[in-house]
């Protein structure tokens, strides 16, 4: 899961550094106060333990309603002691659902310190980014053996929009494989991500394997890419787990910027719990997977959901008039529609 926020101390095209509350206020993403106020509290008294859960579709797993993204960690540049400690505090407020991938940096690297020792707590979800049976076995167990884990609860077939499905689901292909690694009881679940051509998650969903998807779904790209209104549906029919990402509409200049995350999130900061309640209102969808890049975003993004209720009518359509227009500017930039 690429994110919409940014390290602590990036580096300005100035050249000039900022600190870590003017990099907030500039980025607009997080409460530097709010958050900085919560780390000072005992966990207990903010009830971490509070965190809601629903039910992953046909998994029947119970996954919080916020997943921790990892990639904006682990592309860095956050060093792997700093990783542990983002990636704590996420799991130490509740948080069950955790999303990562090989693609990642060293996001599974900086999780092989923390996964052993609360593994029964969490829901573990890594990817495969091949069609190929070959790479995605070498994939995978660089993942087992980077998470320090004898088996991944989820494993998505990755950027499933930009791979030619005939490949994928030939007999050499990666979900023939997938299923073989599920009868041997490495995963236990099957799943699909990316974030274009909506018409590949639904072909990989109809050939009734797909246990779960992660797709791009906010406020704004329901106007360009449209998962919400070309997905979804099929999802719910199949009752197959449903995860919202870039439910902030990603960072400004989309994936190029994603190591660059001072340039702020594309959605302006006073909307941010509205976007996130607009993902967890969709029918279908069980959790909205989110990476910070620092602390006190972690922190913030867990309040949001905590905080969430359902949108009013009034605020809906507010975020909907205001994502239709944030949509003109932002266009097709994760790649082809169909």
């Amino acid at each position: 899961m690429k994110n919409e926020f940014a390290h602590k101390t990036q580096t300005q095209a100035s050249g000039k550094r900022i600190d870590r509350r003017e990099f907030l206020k500039r980025a607009g993403c997080a409460g530097a106060g709010l958050a900085l106020t919560l780390m000072q509290q005992p966990l207990r008294a903010q009830g971490y333990d509070e965190l809601p859960k629903r039910i992953l579709g046909r998994t029947k797993e119970k996954v919080t309603i916020l997943g921790l993204g990892t990639a904006p960690v682990g592309e860095g540049p956050v060093g792997v002691e700093e990783g542990i400690k983002i990636f704590s505090e996420v799991i130490d407020r509740g948080v069950n659902y955790i999303d990562t991938a090989r693609i990642y940096g060293n996001a599974e690297e900086i999780l092989g310190h923390i996964i052993p020792k609360r593994r029964d707590k969490l829901f573990v979800v890594t990817k495969v980014s091949t069609d190929n049976a070959a790479r995605a076995e070498k994939s995978l167990n660089e993942s087992l053996n980077r998470l320090k884990t004898d088996h991944i609860d989820l494993v998505h077939i990755h950027s499933i929009g930009g791979k030619n499905l005939d490949r994928v689901l030939s007999s050499d292909g990666v979900l023939e494989f997938l299923l073989k690694q599920k009868e041997a009881g490495k995963i236990r679940f099957i799943g699909i991500s990316g974030h274009n051509r909506p018409a590949n998650f639904v072909r990989m969903m109809q050939t009734g394997q797909i246990d779960v998807l992660m797709c791009v779904m906010n406020h704004a790209d329901r106007n360009i890419y449209d998962f919400e209104g070309k997905v979804l549906p099929e999802a719910i029919k199949r009752n197959v787990g449903c995860a919202a990402m870039k439910v902030y509409a990603g960072i400004k200049g989309g994936f190029r910027n994603h190591r660059s995350g001072f340039v702020g999130c594309a959605t302006e900061p006073a909307r941010l719990p509205h976007a996130m309640a607009y993902a967890l209102d969709l029918e279908g969808v069980s959790v909205a997977v989110v990476g910070p890049y620092t602390i006190e975003q972690a922190i913030q993004n867990v309040q949001f959901a905590r905080k969430y209720k359902p949108l009013t009518q009034k605020q809906r359509a507010s975020l909907l008039e205001y994502g239709k227009k944030l949509a003109e500017s932002l266009g097709p930039r994760y790649g082809s529609v169909i």
